[in-house]
């Protein structure tokens, strides 16, 4: 477990003291969020207008920090690198770039939109197919439905429809998690307990190799777990309410590859949407809002402003009992998902 936790210790530290230097970097140089946040109605969240103004693109220290502990952790000897991960590395930097992209877009043209929506939808789509076509042809991954592993349901999707269910996944995940994106601390918070659970299944699969033996190289996934999640950890530290620096869509499309891939690679594919269960409800909420006010000819709206965590505010809640809320929503659900992993394993066990 040496490897893990010095991968997720010099994330951490890395991530504490890059996002610092990043947020008076890019605060000097004017790179700020802009907040134009409406509804159908055109109806804003006033409790945001002061956020105007805050250093934006902070997801790049969280990359640069997982990257840093995963490559360093694997400088004590018997820590190899693994096909499945750098083919990982290959999707989160990939995501982390478009995100980039789309920031930079944002700051330029002083609005909240950067890639027209449906581009960018295609553009992370081709890098979502990309990744779980390589993943299939290069590596040994099991192309069997999971929930806590690869026998469990054990359904073989055989390997076109595996990489259809797996780019879904991770297509998914990346747009949750950048919808989640929009209160101080929110997405990351979730964010560090799911990558908290991905290491404790990656380390239980890496002890029990009769029972997760399907998995490649689980410890090496351990240690890209654990970088994530101190990553984001450090980010935490500025980013919480209320935050100095936002994290950006480089920061939540690279954080959803990371949790969407871990699942497709930890063969826990169905227990990602409990271990991600904040971000389904964010989605869901936004999804829910498009059909109701489409369907009523664009009269009525389920929520006051989706994604939910605004309807909330404009109920009356603190942004910051939002915040808290939700993360206790998160813990629930990861504490859920992990409970059924023990249970399985439990049983799988002989205990």
């Amino acid at each position: 477990m040496i490897a893990p936790l010095l991968a997720g210790g010099i994330a951490l530290l890395v991530s504490l003291f890059g996002t610092w230097w990043l947020t008076k970097y890019l605060a000097a140089r004017g790179r700020s969020q802009p907040i134009l946040v409406k509804n159908e109605a055109n109806l804003v969240v006033p409790q945001h207008m002061h956020k105007s103004g805050t250093p934006t693109m902070g997801g790049i220290a969280i990359v640069v920090a997982a990257l840093a502990g995963y490559l360093l952790s694997h400088i004590r000897r018997g820590v190899v690198f693994s096909d499945q991960t750098l083919v990982m590395w290959g999707g989160v930097l990939g995501m982390a770039a478009i995100g980039l992209i789309d920031d930079l877009i944002k700051v330029r043209t002083r609005h909240n939109r950067g890639v027209l929506w449906s581009r960018k939808g295609w553009i992370t789509m081709g890098v979502a197919v990309a990744v779980a076509t390589v993943l299939v042809a290069t590596t040994e991954i099991d192309t069997r439905l999971s929930l806590t592993r690869a026998d469990w349901p054990g359904i073989e999707l055989g390997k076109v429809v595996f990489v259809i269910w797996a780019s879904a996944l991770i297509f998914a995940t990346t747009n949750a998690v950048n919808v989640t994106d929009g209160l101080d601390g929110l997405a990351a918070g979730s964010a560090l307990l799911g990558f908290t659970v991905f290491t404790g299944i990656g380390y239980l699969g890496f002890r029990n190799p009769s029972i997760y033996g399907d998995i490649v190289n689980p410890y090496d996934l351990t240690v890209f777990s654990a970088s994530f999640a101190g990553a984001c950890g450090g980010f935490l530290w500025f980013n919480a309410a209320p935050a100095t620096i936002f994290m950006g869509d480089v920061g939540a499309l690279a954080i959803g590859a990371a949790l969407s891939l871990l699942a497709v690679t930890l063969d826990t594919h169905l227990l990602l949407a409990l271990i991600c269960g904040i971000n389904v409800i964010e989605i869901g909420s936004v999804a829910l809002q498009m059909v109701v006010f489409r369907a009523s000819g664009r009269k009525k709206r389920l929520f006051r402003l989706s994604p939910i965590h605004h309807h909330f505010e404009l109920a009356g809640w603190a942004e910051t009992k939002v915040i808290i809320r939700f993360w206790l929503i998160s813990a629930a659900c990861v504490g859920g998902a992990m409970a059924i992993y023990i249970a399985d394993f439990t049983k799988q066990s002989g205990g």
